[in-house]
């Protein structure tokens, strides 16, 4: 039976990379709601996009998503995905943009929290209403506890604890989300080129002989200060073939802050890589 349409008007979801703008989107118009997806060109999947109502868009073009938002009756927006900070000399930026040319070119100097910051103020400006994914998708957010049928040892509980203490000491610089520990070490903490290189290098590192500690584990918590409406910990099927690919142990996320689509196939994706997941509290915690 198909579900009754709400009076709400469309919501517009800023899709990246990734399964989360979709499952957004499917949560969306199991609530009876229409979506339109404003989609960022070379990082959302073209196929996936086709079944929606969309409308491609650049990196720089903000005045391109207000109008079309806009006009499509849009007045709530999510933004979800991930998205390649290019450099800002790569950027196309539109009239909208070229206004605010000196603000981006203040907030490129800065991180990645700074960047979204000037946009979502821009778009809240413009009468927009900024909404998290998991207000809209409540299920895409990762509880504590274990997703699949492993969970971590004490020496994986030990380097959950060690990592989510490097997280913390690094986000006021706004480093990144991310960090691989094995036993003593810290393996990598994530730049700019985002967990999948991060777990790249890391693979890497032990094939050429660099890297020779046992297993490990990725953990990934969200930054201090970080707007929990956009830029929450992620974590996919390409998170879990790329941890497996690096020898490691399992994944731990920071549970309440974090979100997975599909987490049932993601708890089966995780067994068949023979690989943890698990949902931690601050102390490391996931009983």
């Amino acid at each position: 039976m198909t579900k009754a349409r709400t009076l709400q008007p469309p919501l517009a979801i800023v899709a990246g990379g990734g399964t989360l703008p979709f499952a957004v989107a499917e949560a969306a118009e199991r609530g009876g709601r229409d979506v339109v997806l404003f989609p960022i060109r070379g990082a959302a999947d073209p196929e996936r996009v086709t079944a929606y109502q969309h409308h491609w868009i650049g990196v720089g073009q903000v005045g391109r998503l207000r109008r079309l938002a806009w006009n499509a009756g849009c007045r709530e927006m999510v933004l979800i995905g991930s998205v390649v900070r290019p450099a800002i000399r790569e950027v196309l930026f539109d009239t909208d943009g070229l206004k605010l040319v000196w603000r981006v070119v203040q907030v490129f100097r800065g991180g990645d929290n700074r960047v979204l910051s000037a946009l979502l103020q821009h778009l809240e400006d413009n009468g927009f209403k900024i909404r998290g994914a998991h207000e809209i998708a409540p299920e895409i957010v990762v509880g504590v506890g274990r997703l699949g049928s492993r969970a971590p040892g004490a020496i994986e509980q030990a380097e959950i604890v060690r990592a989510l203490g490097v997280l913390e000491a690094n986000s006021p610089f706004d480093v990144g989300q991310a960090a691989v520990v094995a036993g003593d070490q810290v393996i990598a903490i994530e730049g700019p080129e985002g967990t999948d290189a991060m777990l790249a290098r890391v693979a890497e590192m032990r094939r050429n002989g660099r890297l020779r500690t046992a297993a490990g584990v990725l953990v990934k918590a969200p930054k201090a200060g970080q707007d929990r409406r956009v830029d929450l910990p992620s974590i996919g099927p390409k998170t879990i073939k790329g941890a497996a690919e690096a020898g490691l142990a399992g994944i731990a996320v920071l549970a309440g802050s974090s979100i997975v689509a599909e987490p049932d196939r993601f708890a089966g994706d995780a067994d068949r890589a023979g690989i943890f997941v698990v949902g931690v509290r601050p102390d490391g915690s996931s009983e």
